[in-house]
């Protein structure tokens, strides 16, 4: 899933092929009297005059409102989406701004005709030219065979030497981030949708653990597993997580303590109760920068993950290759036909996003899922993408696939092709190890640039254990960690031309020791999707040797499979 059309309406558009109306204006028009607002829109007026109330007796000029949770998550349960309440965009990035007499909402390429469908004209929408990377559950151990090399006891005294190691003399460490704890103790929830998450804080000294969660929630055979009942440098304390604040600020106010945290999951509430003197920071935590190596049994089970993921895309698209043509599938209907096939794969607990199944224009949003307003009829003449994956007990899975029943135009084959060969040319470089991603992002734009073609949202992103489907700090972003052997991340580069058609080509690739001629420490990719790519769209004349050799390997692809 990339880390970035019409709007259109039911009907009786039975006639066209489409089960939702061409007619109707997809986005809404401000500058029209009165102004023209889509039926996919949300009314805010009243919210706004309430908060704006609220605002008043409270002396408040502006009021930020983060598309995140306390955690500062990408995915958040429904109960932090404060932003999509307020404005009716339901985008997974985005920040709102609210004073008394206007609010405008910031987002970025990949949502900008979204937002422009969902909110009304109350808000101002800012279109930011780079992407911004801002109940009741169980909680259970992960299954043995995830993480077998490493215990959390293991993972624990890593951490520490870590912290040992440090030259700014850090006496504990803070972890805010979901996927952290989850990651330390090799422990998983459900409180986040699709995210295998439980809302934890952990605070880790030398001789100490203290684990922030919802204590009503653990289990006597969980206490067992934390050795949650001895005092101990490996025995878990488990405190309640609404306690966080005040027992940080008992902690803080010992002489001679200081306190590590990564900056960039961290959120201010937490950090303003650590006094300077005490504060060590640095963007990332060692548990973050730790869990994105993985070792050797993480690698196999997740390599595992992706074939028993890529039996499922492959029924779907077997599927849709006869049943599209009868006229009868949508957008809808396939999206629930790849989540079904997943379902019954061994291990499988649901996907890990959204499905995005897109035809035609509707594809041109490089994050729209179908509703019940948008969806679309499949039809031979148009176009489709499905970006999907899979949350296993053994890995997270994300793959996009982009493919054409009918005849295609010229212009949808070149820039298919160039999206290709903007895969390939990552997939295959080379590069010394410790190289980041954003040195080398560009080959994967480089065959659309030569013919003024872009894409606007990120070339891809990290994927690991049964965590979250964009796992930080892996990927080609400014912001990414240098890359080392045993990482894994997406390759997704696209194309959308607005009201058309969207392409996307993602495969999943973990980073291995590369064998050149002269040096050592070289890495390159070695590709863990196995989902062949459509050969109708792939223009050969446009392709090198090399190039052409790497495709027909993919599009060969094996045909046993059989429909769910």
């Amino acid at each position: 899933m990339p880390i970035c059309g019409w709007l259109l309406a039911l009907s009786l558009a039975a006639l066209t092929g489409n089960i939702v109306a061409a007619n109707e204006r997809t986005e809404r028009n401000c500058s029209l009297t009165p102004p023209y607002i889509p039926s996919t829109a949300v009314n805010t007026t009243l919210r706004l005059q309430e908060l704006r109330e609220k605002m008043l007796p409270l002396n408040i000029s502006a009021y930020i409102i983060p598309g995140t949770d306390a955690h500062l998550s990408e995915y958040i349960a429904p109960r932090d989406n404060r932003l999509a309440f307020m404005t009716g965009f339901t985008g997974s990035a985005g920040t709102a701004v609210v004073t008394q007499t206007k609010a405008a909402m910031w987002t970025d390429s990949r949502y900008w005709v979204q937002a422009e469908r969902q909110m009304d004209c109350n808000w101002i929408h800012d279109k930011m030219q780079s992407q911004s990377v801002l109940c009741q559950a169980g909680i259970n151990k992960s299954n043995a065979y995830i993480s077998t090399e490493r215990s959390w006891q293991m993972k624990v005294e890593h951490i520490r030497n870590q912290m040992a190691d440090n030259p700014y003399d850090s006496t504990a460490l803070l972890l805010s981030a979901l996927d952290e704890s989850a990651w330390l103790f090799n422990m998983r929830g459900n409180d986040i949708p699709y995210n295998p998450f439980f809302y934890s804080y952990t605070l880790l000294t030398m001789d100490e653990i203290w684990l922030f969660l919802h204590t009503e929630r653990v289990t006597d055979e969980l206490k067992v597993y934390l050795n949650a009942s001895c005092n101990g440098p490996l025995c878990v304390q488990l405190k309640s997580y609404d306690t966080i604040l005040g027992e940080l600020k008992k902690f803080v106010a010992k002489p001679g303590c200081k306190v590590w945290i990564g900056t960039e999951y961290t959120n201010y509430a937490v950090v303003e109760v650590i006094t300077q003197e005490k504060l060590f920071t640095s963007s990332y935590s060692p548990v973050l920068l730790t869990k994105a190596v993985k070792d050797e049994t993480e690698q196999r089970v997740l390599r595992d993950a992706h074939v028993r993921d890529a039996v499922a895309v492959v029924q779907l698209l077997m599927w849709l290759e006869n049943a599209v043509p009868k006229g009868t599938e949508t957008e809808l209907t396939a999206a629930h036909y790849v989540d079904k096939c997943r379902s019954k794969q061994m291990d499988n607990s649901g996907p890990s996003f959204e499905t995005i199944s897109a035809s035609g224009p509707n594809a041109a949003l490089a994050h729209y899922s179908p509703t019940n307003e948008t969806c679309r009829r499949l039809t031979v003449d148009e176009m489709y993408l499905v970006d999907s994956g899979g949350q296993y007990l053994d890995g997270t899975t994300d793959i996009t696939r982009t493919v054409h029943w009918g005849i295609p135009t010229a212009m949808q084959k070149e820039a298919f092709t160039r999206v290709l060969m903007g895969n390939i040319e990552i997939s295959r470089t080379i590069f010394p190890s410790d190289t980041r991603g954003i040195n080398i992002e560009m080959l994967g734009r480089r065959a659309l640039w030569e013919v003024g073609l872009n894409y606007g949202h990120g070339t891809g992103h990290g994927v690991g254990n049964y965590f979250g489907v964009h796992e930080w700090p892996v990927g080609f972003q400014s912001n990414n960690i240098p890359f080392r052997a045993g990482m894994f991340t997406s390759i997704e580069p696209g194309y959308y031309k607005e009201d058309d058609f969207g392409i996307r080509i993602e495969d999943v690739a973990v980073t291995v020791p590369a064998q050149t001629k002269y040096g050592n420490n070289y890495l390159t990719f070695d590709t863990v999707s196995l989902v062949p790519y459509d050969k109708k769209l792939i223009d050969t004349s446009l392709l090198s040797s090399e190039q052409v050799r790497l495709t027909a390997a993919s599009t060969s692809f094996i045909n046993f499979f059989f429909y769910c």
